[in-house]
């Protein structure tokens, strides 16, 4: 379901009070049976300043940013940990995951890592196997993220089978050269710069707890 605009009265405003201030111009003048030349000058400023507050109403339109629409995505909430972690890998999933869908607009996260899925968390789809796509593969390759704003748009998001599957936005960051953050928002282009940068800070702290285990072993 879209969320309402919070600011569609506001946007409005000056258009209604132009128009408003127009017709009243146009009433005063046919009801008065002789134009002073006082009142020439007050009808062309009023006529003035009625346009000046549609255009202000209409650039405010285009201008303003509007709140993303939103929907309810399709799947359960539900937390998944590949079951063979040590513990501090898993309490530091946990807190990862726990921090990007607190803090941004994220919905359905998973952390795919060396081929295995190793959590997923929020809003789950019925596919829980990750299958490395061209989108995915690319990060990869060029360890490098892709921001896909609005995936409806995308022909590649077939991919992605594995998030809900009216996802509107989704992150792909890649977890030093081994791994995928991969994230996924109920709203097109929600995705501030300081999220891309959160999400940049946390993948980089769980490369360095994942790489630690697998130098372990």
């Amino acid at each position: 379901m879209a969320k309402a605009d919070p600011n569609r009265i506001l946007r409005r405003m000056p258009i209604a009070v132009g128009m408003l201030g127009g017709i009243l111009l146009l009433t005063n003048r046919v009801l008065t049976p002789t134009l002073t030349d006082s009142q020439a000058r007050v009808d062309a400023l009023g006529v003035i300043l009625s346009a000046v507050l549609i255009l202000t109403g209409l650039l405010w339109q285009q201008v303003q940013a509007r709140t993303p629409d939103s929907v309810q995505l399709v799947g359960e909430e539900g937390f998944e940990l590949a079951p063979d972690l040590p513990d501090d890998v898993k309490a530091e999933l946990a807190w990862a995951s726990h921090i990007l869908l607190t803090n941004t607009v994220t919905k359905s996260l998973i952390v795919w890592y060396r081929g295995q899925v190793l959590l997923r968390r929020g809003v789950l789809a019925p596919t829980s196997e990750v299958k490395p796509g061209a989108i995915l593969q690319r990060v990869l390759d060029k360890k490098k993220p892709i921001y896909l704003v609005a995936l409806s748009v995308y022909p590649g998001r077939i991919e992605f089978d594995y998030l809900p599957e009216n996802t509107q936005g989704v992150i792909c960051q890649p977890i030093g050269s081994d791994g995928v953050l991969i994230l996924g928002a109920n709203a097109p282009r929600s995705y501030t710069k300081q999220d891309e940068n959160w999400v940049a800070a946390i993948a980089e702290k769980l490369d360095y707890a994942l790489s630690r285990v697998n130098s372990q072993n």
